[in-house]
């Protein structure tokens, strides 16, 4: 890995209201986005613990390109899509890559 990247990763948690209408945006929101500058790749969980939770795992190539990626149409579209399918806020949270990397 580069020694100029600086890995970010995001973490959002969804508690849904409607597990088939919010499945159906965030599996478009993590095809649409993957391809975004800076993007190493996003990934949707369900949780085998908790019907109706699902998690968006994504990784950037630093905290400037997460940042950018947060202030695209297609996040925003993300958020407003799921009005009216969570049951509670979605937790968002943000790491920094301390031993992250790709296989491949």
């Amino acid at each position: 890995m580069p020694d100029d990247v600086e890995l970010t990763l995001v973490t959002l948690t969804f508690d849904a209201a409607d597990p088939a209408g919010l499945l159906a945006v965030l599996a478009n929101y993590v095809v649409v986005s993957r391809g975004h500058p800076g993007c190493r790749n996003i990934d949707l969980a369900a949780s085998a613990t908790k019907l109706g939770r699902y998690l968006v795992i994504e990784k950037w190539d630093s905290p400037a390109a997460q940042q950018l990626h947060f202030d695209s149409p297609e996040m925003v579209n993300m958020a407003t899509s799921c009005q009216g399918l969570l049951s509670a806020p979605p937790q968002i949270d943000l790491f920094e890559g301390i031993s992250a990397h790709d296989l491949a």
